[in-house]
């Protein structure tokens, strides 16, 4: 069954997103000549020039825009004595301290740009560099090691001849094998090692011949590493560690200057490889190189950068390789949550302030430069809101509306049965609500630490009663912040409901018709009973046992339905209420007792909760 909301009539709907003026484009100020003018003005100019050489303050008050205090007619006084300045340095050819030179006339290259990055955020990498390269560096050869002079290489022949020994490489690349003679192995890869020795055995033992060969070991190496690195120096390796190792040892890439793109491999003063580490992070693949005595590593200085956070798994600096790059390139790099629909870009373009607020789908042509900084952003504010359903409704429990959509809107499409359902008393339950709830409570509590538990004792007995009380007072604290607030918004009156508008995160709570009402706090007995036309709070107090002794008898609280709250010495009962009895408060001072009184009022009201002191 379907039912017609009962609801008031809602306001005139009227814009409220006013554009802001334009604001600094007032009237010019027009000065009236005076009598003798041309030696006043000499006379003004000279004393203004006086002050300006000897008296800076003045000058910049004039001058600048620190110039806050004075009357209307100041302003206009330092205003001329600026142009009469100007205009007698235009005539002299000599310009005042601080003018800008026009556009094309300027001998001096163009202002630096500004910098905009976050210092707060580290660079992309940063996290590369913790040991964990430089603790294994004996692991192994890589495949592709190629042989040099010193390694060590361990030959086993049998069948028609036997052989089992350790050889060392020689200077002129060679092993000697008895019965064989030397065999080439300079720049032989480890994987070919077995087949380089088989085919020269096999040259003298044609038949019945076994081999097997294994690389022990190679010639340990020095690689200096050098640059924008926290601890350059000289380290040992052996050929076959990579460059993660050898720049681990020298503390990783400086984060506050060193490049994590532009790392270059010098061997005999040339250049023999770079390696961009962003490849590494990313894919995981990094160029293997096979280092020799003496080689340089170079780590070189950071370039141009964009700062990137928001809704993305990798916040960071990330540095371009070139002088720009599209936002495709970093939205994939910066790994952007599924619900980021908007970045926001601020930036320098043409030495001035750049700032846009872009969709998603926009993002991915924008070009970005060096200074930019990014922030994706999940902002459904210009999309759809989620709006949940709670109680006594038929069909779905959440539905995905407009931003501007109003409550009554929503109520046309939320099927109830007539019957079951109270729609007299529906309410909102409000995340924004909560949060403020949630701080007014917490203020509360840190002025009764502020007032009670920060207070000194005058005697040994005040202080030890001052003692018990603060612990009871820590553990009262202490229960009041694990309450967590509904948000409860009332909408629901004798008038109607009022049509508001709904925000992200709204539940509608539609109550069930009830014919009990319920009772807790300080009563003898906590239980639900049914309702009684004309009977008041104290009378169902009385059927439940009545008042403990700890109840204050005057603070009754009546919860109704809709989420509105009564309170007083015996407030009216309606069907489907909560009646909390709140507790005494226990404390002789007087303060203390009101700041502990509000307190539980509002825990009260905020969660239909009694805690008691």
């Amino acid at each position: 069954m379907h039912t017609t909301w009962v609801t008031d009539c809602p306001p005139s709907r009227t814009d409220s997103n006013i554009p802001i003026a334009a604001i600094g484009h007032g009237s010019c100020c027009t000065f009236h000549s005076v009598n003798d003018s041309g030696y006043i003005l000499n006379k003004i100019l000279l004393t203004a020039i006086l002050l300006a050489l000897f008296t800076p303050a003045f000058a910049q008050s004039v001058g600048g825009s620190g110039y806050t205090e004075g009357s209307v007619q100041d302003v206009e006084a330092a205003a001329l004595l600026r142009s009469q300045a100007q205009a007698q340095a235009d005539a002299s050819g000599v310009a005042p301290l601080g003018a800008r030179e026009p556009a094309g006339n300027s001998s001096r290259s163009t202002a630096p740009r500004v910098r905009l990055l976050d210092d707060s955020i580290k660079p992309f990498g940063a996290n590369l560099f913790t040991g964990g390269f430089s603790a294994d560096g004996e692991d192994g050869l890589n495949p592709s090691y190629s042989i040099q002079p010193g390694d060590r290489v361990s030959i086993r022949i049998w069948g028609a001849t036997q052989f089992n020994q350790s050889l060392v490489v020689d200077h002129q690349g060679n092993i000697f094998i008895p019965g064989v003679g030397p065999v080439m192995l300079r720049n032989t890869q480890s994987t070919q090692l077995n087949e380089r020795v088989s085919q020269a055995v096999s040259t003298v033992y044609t038949d019945n011949v076994r081999v097997y060969t294994n690389l022990d070991s190679s010639q340990p190496v020095a690689v200096f590493v050098t640059g924008y690195v926290p601890n350059p120096g000289r380290f040992a390796g052996i050929p076959s560690n990579s460059v993660l190792y050898f720049l681990d040892r020298a503390g990783g890439v400086d984060p506050s200057r060193g490049s994590y793109r532009k790392i270059s491999v010098i061997r005999n003063r040339k250049n023999i490889a770079n390696v961009d580490l962003y490849e590494f992070l990313v894919s995981g693949e990094i160029e293997s190189i096979q280092f020799r005595d003496g080689d340089t590593i170079v780590v070189g200085e950071r370039g141009s950068s964009i700062s990137v956070d928001g809704d993305i798994k990798n916040p960071a600096l990330y540095e371009l390789l070139d002088a720009t790059v599209d936002g495709a390139a970093m939205q994939a790099m910066a790994m952007i949550a599924p619900d980021v629909n908007y970045v926001g870009i601020s930036g320098v373009r043409g030495e001035r302030p750049h700032s846009v607020y872009v969709p998603l789908e926009d993002f991915a042509a924008v070009q970005l430069f060096d200074g930019d900084e990014i922030s994706f952003k999940a902002d459904q504010h210009d999309q759809v809101i989620v709006v949940e359903v709670e109680g006594a409704h038929l069909g779905p429990s959440r539905y995905t509306v407009l931003p501007d959509t109003r409550l009554h809107e929503l109520l046309d499409y939320i099927e109830v049965d007539q019957v079951l359902a109270d729609t007299g008393s529906v309410s909102l339950k409000r995340k924004t609500i909560a949060l403020r709830q949630k701080a007014a409570l917490g203020e509360s509590l840190q002025r009764l630490e502020a007032s009670y538990l920060t207070a000194s004792s005058q005697t040994d007995q005040e202080s030890s009663i001052r003692a018990q009380e603060a612990q009871l007072i820590r553990q009262f604290i202490e229960s009041a912040r694990r309450v967590e607030p509904n948000g409860r918004l009332v909408v629901a009156k004798d008038s109607g409901i009022a049509n508001v508008i709904l925000q992200s995160g709204d539940t509608i709570s539609i109550p069930s018709r009830s014919e009990s009402v319920l009772l807790s706090g300080e009563v003898l007995v906590s239980q639900a009973m049914l309702y009684s036309k004309g009977a008041s709070a104290r009378d169902y107090i009385a059927r439940s046992g009545g008042f403990n002794q700890q109840a204050e008898r005057d603070r009754i609280v009546v919860v109704h339905a809709n989420g509105e709250v009564s309170s007083g010495k015996n407030p009216d009962v309606r069907s489907g209420d909560e009646i909390i009895v709140l507790p005494k408060v226990p404390v002789k001072n007087l303060q203390l007792a009101a700041t502990i009184v509000d307190i539980i009022y509002k825990v009260a009201v905020a969660a239909s909760v009694a805690i008691n002191l």
